[in-house]
């Protein structure tokens, strides 16, 4: 999910002030977003915060600390949720396996993915008050109000996941009695309280400033519309779209050709409505069917109206990782009815998803020991090398009045004394309005650390974005990194 924050927001770093980037605020940087932006929610910056200022350790280890309590948090909820919804002892181990080894577990443990580890610690949860809870009152009302709140804090979309949730709430706690005035009544005891905590959400965050769902290109219908929310139990449930690299949205330089995406779309979306109706069939358990019923059913309106509106929400399987997560059980339910043969290839299936997951998980962990760069805040820095991460640091110290701009918001979490830009560079080649660029005035030393192939017409235009600022003096700082200093 890409971002675009307004340029006048205001940014408070931890203890200091730092000058706001003029786009995205990466995983890493534990920032107060205030308004005129509402982007992120702020549970991935303030939690891991929270345990830096309770236990007095750095950004990075309060990171890893973060990870560890949701991702256990997560299994536990998700435990409780398949025992509350019938599910034998065996299944539930055998699914939280399964789940342990998708490349959306392992991938918070190479780098921090915000919202994302944090929804997992909290949906399981969600999910089980969901089914639990089993009349009207005050633990209803308590219930639906909160899990509304913690939920956005966690992740603002978990908002569709709320709903979808509360739907199958409403009709467990009416079916039994499967009276309309019984409908009207219940849909009333989750309403007010649903209603209150969105109420609140939309007052006091996100009427701020843009969001996801307020940046439309236009009406936009492709294959991809509606075959990628169809195909979800299987791009997120088998982890097909991470093994893939993002049959979509991929890196950059990492294509493919489009018929071959439709193709693989359409049956993946085929597998995964067949999957969906022989799991119904199977499931003797009927909440659980319900469930999945309601969720696939909503993610597939809400994801196509976004494709199809062109909001700025990308196609990554991640978006629909509930999906997997819920039918996990089921399709080891299933497939503990088949036959052996069957069970054999399901079981060479995991183990395909298991070494993808784990080589990952060994690639970036080697990368994060051996390459990254590491300064005060033990974060395992990417984007710089470490003489250069070490002058950069030196300079910090010596300075604090300074600005330091970086082309990555990472690198500001080791700027502990002065001021920081996270620099957004438009491509010289194309026509842009440097008025959207430039910071103006002039405010003490200032410091533009970029990557050694942006020496010439890149530096040269990044330069420009600070018209108070001339007679720039070029360091280089290693073979790969260069530093253009200035008072």
């Amino acid at each position: 999910m890409s971002a675009k924050p307004n340029s006048n927001e205001v940014i408070v770093k931890l203890t200091n002030i730092a000058i706001p980037p003029r786009r995205g605020i990466p995983w890493s940087c534990l920032f107060l977003k205030w308004p005129k932006s509402s982007w992120w929610s702020p549970g991935q910056y303030l939690i891991p915060y929270f345990f830096h200022l309770l236990l007095h350790v750095n950004t990075g280890q309060a990171t890893a600390l973060t990870i560890s309590i949701f991702e256990l948090s997560g299994l536990a909820g998700f435990y409780f949720f398949f025992k509350k919804t019938g599910f034998s002892s065996l299944i539930t181990a055998c699914s939280l396996a399964f789940i342990a080894i998708q490349q959306a577990f392992i991938i918070p443990h190479i780098f921090y993915n915000g919202g994302e580890v944090l929804l997992f610690g909290f949906e399981g949860w969600f999910l089980y008050g969901c089914v639990a809870i089993k009349k009207p009152g005050i633990k209803l009302l308590v219930f639906v109000l909160l899990s509304g709140w913690i939920g956005f804090f966690c992740k603002s979309s978990f908002l569709w996941i709320y709903f979808s949730g509360l739907t199958c709430l409403w009709i467990q706690l009416s079916i039994h009695k499967n009276t309309l005035i019984t409908y009207i009544k219940n849909g009333i005891w989750i309403a007010v309280p649903s209603i209150t905590s969105l109420a609140a959400i939309f007052i006091f965050f996100l009427s701020k400033g843009e969001n996801p769902s307020t940046v439309s290109t236009g009406f936009k219908l492709t294959w991809e519309t509606f075959n990628f929310p169809l195909a979800s139990p299987m791009l997120a449930g088998f982890s097909v779209d991470d093994m893939l690299r993002g049959l979509i949205f991929h890196p950059i330089g990492h294509t493919y050709n489009t018929t071959f995406i439709v193709i693989v779309l359409i049956l993946l979306a085929a597998l995964s409505l067949f999957l969906m109706l022989n799991i119904i069939r199977a499931v003797p358990q009927h909440n659980y069917r319900l469930f999945i019923i309601v969720f696939y059913a909503a993610s597939i309106l809400f994801f196509s109206w976004v494709f199809l509106r062109q909001l700025n929400i990308s196609y990554e399987s991640r978006h629909f990782r509930i999906i997997g997560l819920i039918l996990t059980p089921g399709v080891i339910y299933l497939f503990g009815r088949f036959r052996i043969i069957y069970q054999v290839l399901f079981g060479l299936i995991c183990v395909v998803i298991a070494v993808s997951s784990y080589g990952l998980f060994i690639k970036g962990y080697l990368f994060n020991k051996n390459i990254s760069a590491r300064g005060t805040s033990g974060i395992a820095q990417e984007y710089i090398d470490q003489p250069s991460l070490n002058y950069v640091m030196r300079l910090d110290r010596q300075n604090k009045h300074a600005i330091f701009a970086f082309t990555s918001a990472e690198l500001g979490l080791e700027i502990n004394h002065n001021r920081v830009i996270t620099l957004d560079v438009p491509n010289p080649r194309l026509k842009f309005d440097y008025d959207d660029y430039t910071y103006d005035g002039h405010a003490g030393p200032l410091y533009i650390i970029l990557p050694a192939d942006y020496i010439g017409t890149k530096a040269a235009m990044i330069k420009k974005f600070f018209p108070d600022y001339g007679s720039f003096t070029e360091i280089r700082l290693s073979p790969k990194y260069v530093l253009y200093a200035t008072k």
